[in-house]
């Protein structure tokens, strides 16, 4: 098991924003297969659980990133503003 996270983790390495967005519509597409299987009674539990875990994770991903966006839109205004090359 070991090996198949190290070659995971190797893998997503060399991930970019559009093979992660790959992931994503791959994932999305498989919840609705998924929700369209569940039974009337059971949507509305499905739903609920959904939405929790939705917020567990897209809000600690958006607490991570939102700094790390204000930083570089901080770097870009500044360096309009002065004409300085950062990288």
């Amino acid at each position: 098991m070991k090996f198949l996270f190290d070659t995971a983790d190797k893998y997503l390495k060399q991930f970019d924003w559009k093979d992660l967005a790959l992931v994503k519509f791959c994932l999305f597409a498989m919840g609705i297969i998924c929700g369209m299987q569940i039974k009337d009674k059971y949507k509305k539990p499905a739903t609920i659980g959904a939405l929790m875990i939705f917020l567990a994770t897209y809000i600690p991903l958006m607490a991570d990133f939102l700094p790390m966006l204000k930083n570089e839109f901080h770097k870009v205004k500044f360096n309009r503003e002065t004409s300085i090359e950062i990288q």
